[in-house]
């Protein structure tokens, strides 16, 4: 039987803002990375989604102005299930944080901000776009595409000690 690939769940409130957005720029990077880090699997969810909603229009576009595609996105609420998958949990703020550590106190998975791991972070949190206009759709976007190069080489540490 073959181990299961890596799993790395990107987290926020309704995840069709920033999560599906951190999901797609992280699955972007990884699959130029060597293996295993190009088999880690990248999902996003939201403490409290729905399923099933798209992306928000301005995430689509935000992306579609750096080539990636967020079109077929659908929501998901994070699960114990995918909690005991997880290997990284990136949340995108302090309360998703400790939403995340009450539900699922028993998950084994390592928790984090996403910008928890940049050299000098101004700000760790991510703040929610909703409702606002595409400049701040593309500065979420700014400010998760900075954080993705920490994320490659912790997974990279991550990943090596299993």
């Amino acid at each position: 039987m073959s181990k299961e690939a890596p799993l790395v769940i990107c987290v926020c409130t309704a995840n069709i803002c920033r999560s599906p957005m951190a999901e797609k720029l992280l699955e972007h990077a990884l699959k130029n990375e060597d293996a295993p880090l190009k088999n880690v699997k990248v999902i996003s969810a939201g403490v409290s989604a729905w399923d099933g909603e798209p992306a928000s229009p301005n995430s689509v576009k935000a992306l579609q102005k750096v080539g990636i595609n967020l079109v077929m996105h659908r929501s998901q609420e994070l699960t114990r299930d995918l909690m005991n998958k997880a290997t990284l949990v990136l949340a995108m703020t302090n309360s998703h944080l400790h939403m995340i550590n009450q539900f699922f106190p028993e998950s084994k998975a390592q928790v984090m901000l996403i910008r928890d791991l940049l050299p000098t972070p101004a700000d760790n949190q991510i703040p929610d776009p909703w409702g606002t206009d595409l400049k701040s759709y593309e500065e979420c976007r700014d400010s998760i595409v900075e954080a993705i190069p920490s994320i490659v080489t912790h997974l990279k540490l991550l990943l090596s000690e299993e």
